[in-house]
């Protein structure tokens, strides 16, 4: 059965990692990267590979999206950039997945949340943030055993591993990552931070996630909701691993995990990355793979 085509819009970090997993893909094919700048690294990569490109922006792919059959976009750009994006993919009727702070869309959590947004048909779908994908996995595997009034979650990333963009983003992660953990987690009020580690060699990814459940934790019961989630998102991001726990002090519930890169064009530490990546591919090839049922 023919592939779905799909666009990567940005040539950065981020799109050129994406492109590599896509390239593996049995549901996706990447057919196009949108960049601008002429001497960008992914967009040589994505020339070498195969795909079609352009430094002209998304302008200079727009012509071309009905004609060669883009039914997919993914915008690994920036908040401020992706309105214009979405906006003018949609009346092409390209389904946007959005790995920008800029939460235009519905959040969305393959393991957790993405059957629901397949049955309202979504144009736009946004995946939180790095710190989301690791975390709300976690709490909603928690909040699917009790009720969890409090979650918080630290990000700890390396120094390294957040470009320009990531940084200039800091405060739209926090705030995008606190939504996610109440509306796509389950919990009453979620708060998120994020530490750039300046360690040298780079350190990767590690999370830590604490739950105050309203009634006392039910030990076991939450122990088995973790692991079968782990083992859930392990199946896209081989690197997910608990480090320790949970851990019960009280009503106190706390999980550390560390997620370590697959190292396709990223290096391995970068896991913030990779996990955000392997999210949206697993998020594209899923509703592709509906989009194939639908054209049997």
């Amino acid at each position: 059965m023919p592939k779905i085509k799909a666009a990567i819009i940005g040539s950065g970090n981020i799109g050129t990692d994406l492109m590599f997993k896509a390239i593996r893909s049995d549901v996706i094919e990447p057919a196009w990267m949108v960049g601008i700048d002429p001497e960008s690294q992914g967009l040589a990569l994505a020339k070498e590979h195969g795909l079609q490109i352009t430094n002209a922006g998304i302008d200079g792919m727009l012509p071309h999206v009905r004609s060669d059959e883009i039914r997919i976009a993914f915008d690994a750009t920036s908040a401020h950039a992706h309105p214009e994006h979405a906006g003018k993919l949609q009346p092409l009727d390209v389904r946007v997945i959005d790995l920008t702070p800029a939460a235009i869309g519905p959040y969305c959590v393959p393991v957790v949340d993405l059957e629901k947004h397949l049955g309202r048909e979504e144009m736009n779908i946004n995946m939180v943030s790095c710190g989301g994908q690791a975390t709300i996995p976690i709490v909603a595997a928690i909040s699917e055993t009790q009720d969890v009034e409090y979650a918080e979650i630290v990000a700890t990333i390396a120094s390294r591993s957040a470009g320009p963009g990531t940084r200039r983003n800091i405060d739209e992660f926090t705030r995008a990552t606190a939504r996610g953990l109440e509306v796509v987690g389950g919990a009453a009020k979620g708060k998120a931070i994020i530490i750039l580690n300046p360690a040298e060699p780079p350190l990767i990814m590690r999370d830590t996630v604490h739950c105050l459940t309203r009634e006392a934790p039910r030990e076991a019961e939450i122990g088995r909701a973790i692991a079968a989630m782990i083992h859930r998102v392990q199946a896209y991001v081989p690197g997910y691993r608990l480090k320790n726990g949970p851990v019960f002090d009280g009503n106190r519930v706390s999980v550390f995990l560390e997620v370590q890169g697959l190292g396709d064009y990223l290096p391995p530490y970068a896991g913030n990355l990779d996990i955000m990546t392997s999210a949206a591919l697993r998020t594209a090839e899923i509703i592709g793979a509906t989009m194939r049922g639908r054209h049997a």
